[in-house]
């Protein structure tokens, strides 16, 4: 037999005694605490635990003392007395003068002036990065904020510098660079552990349609004047090359043409000067035989007809055989003849000697009188 306790004591039961009723609830209290127990277990040991990726930082916060953690992976921390901070790495951005959302324009932050009074849409787009996760934490309340009010600073200080033309065409890399520089230079001041990696301009437009019409028809005047302007650089330098190559050409021709002449020049003073030797040595046949050859281009196809004392006539062809004849008849007579000029007798042979003779006297004067 068992006994239970009751509330009036123990009962009695086969087998034993057994507590009563409140000894069952003292078991489940402590059941309870053991779990409540594992529960806050996992819970600290789940705080203590956090994963790190690899385009971000982790800030941890120890009684007000930050310490930076960059490696990847798995790490632990002191649950309830450090605080975990997390910080991108990678390259962040924003819109100024658009939602990103919708793209819808905000008319607050892109409609600006410009130098000469003309009134201008301008969106912008700004990339920056952090540098250093603890002061971009702790060294200002919102450094992102303070970035986007530099840069809506700079960029209406900067429009204003410039005409309307420049910022809706021409202009936009030179004001994107200075916008840039002048961020910079700020932000370097500041330190707030962000950089500018870039801003550019998304749009640049009139505020009214019809204004911007006309920017576009000037605009894609610009582009055709610039396209005109190529096409001839393009074509001068075509042209330029031919050119020099066709002057290098005539250059060329003219300089071997002047070789040759002078060449010609040289020759013919040579044959000048060896026909001058000749002459000193023997003047007269040498006046015959110029003669004879200066006919013999001038009449190469004339027949020439002798006429005699006693009125008959003979046809001599070629000339050459004139001038054969002659000279043969001119050898045969003696040296005293010849200086003489006149002939001693009339016949064929002594006639056309006597030409050559007095045309002689008129060319050669001195050298026959010499003779």
């Amino acid at each position: 037999m068992m006994q239970r306790k009751s509330s009036a004591g123990w009962e009695t039961q086969s087998g034993g005694k057994v507590p009563a009723g409140p000894s069952l609830g003292k078991y489940a209290g402590r059941i309870a605490g053991a779990a409540a127990a594992v529960l806050v277990l996992l819970c600290l040991l789940g705080g203590s635990l956090y994963s790190l990726k690899e385009n971000e930082y982790a800030v941890i916060t120890t009684f007000g003392t930050p310490k930076v953690v960059s490696e990847p992976g798995i790490h632990l921390k002191v649950p309830f007395i450090q605080r975990l901070s997390r910080v991108p790495k990678t390259i962040n951005g924003f819109p100024i003068g658009y939602s990103a959302e919708t793209g819808e324009s905000i008319d607050k932050e892109s409609f600006m002036i410009t130098r000469d009074y003309n009134f201008v849409n301008v969106d912008f787009y700004v990339e920056y990065r952090v540098t250093d996760p603890v002061k971009f934490l702790y060294a200002s309340e919102s450094p992102v904020d303070i970035l986007k009010n530099l840069a809506q600073s700079y960029i209406r200080d900067t429009i204003g510098l410039y005409e309307v033309d420049s910022v809706i065409t021409t202009g936009k890399s030179e004001i994107q660079a200075a916008i840039k520089e002048k961020i910079i230079s700020r932000l370097e001041t500041e330190d707030i552990g962000i950089q500018l990696v870039n801003i550019t301009i998304q749009d640049a437009e009139p505020p009214t349609a019809e204004v911007i019409d006309a920017f576009k028809n000037v605009e894609n005047a610009k582009q055709g004047k610039e396209t005109s302007i190529n096409r001839a650089n393009q074509k001068r330098n075509e042209d330029i090359p031919a050119a020099r190559a066709l002057a290098d050409e005539t250059v060329k021709t003219a300089t071997a043409q002047a070789q040759e002449r002078i060449n010609e020049a040289k020759g013919e003073t040579a044959r000048l000067n060896a026909l001058y030797e000749e002459y000193q040595k023997y003047p007269l046949i040498t006046k015959q035989r110029m003669f004879y050859e200066t006919m013999e281009e001038i009449l190469p196809d004339m027949k020439v007809i002798i006429e005699r004392s006693d009125g008959s006539t003979q046809t001599m062809l070629p000339l050459e055989s004139f001038a054969d004849f002659s000279q043969a008849q001119e050898s045969s007579q003696g040296e005293g003849s010849a200086l003489g000029g006149t002939g001693a007798g009339s016949g064929p042979a002594n006639e056309p000697a006597s030409e050559p003779a007095s045309y002689g006297e008129e060319g050669y004067g001195e050298d026959s009188a010499a003779q």
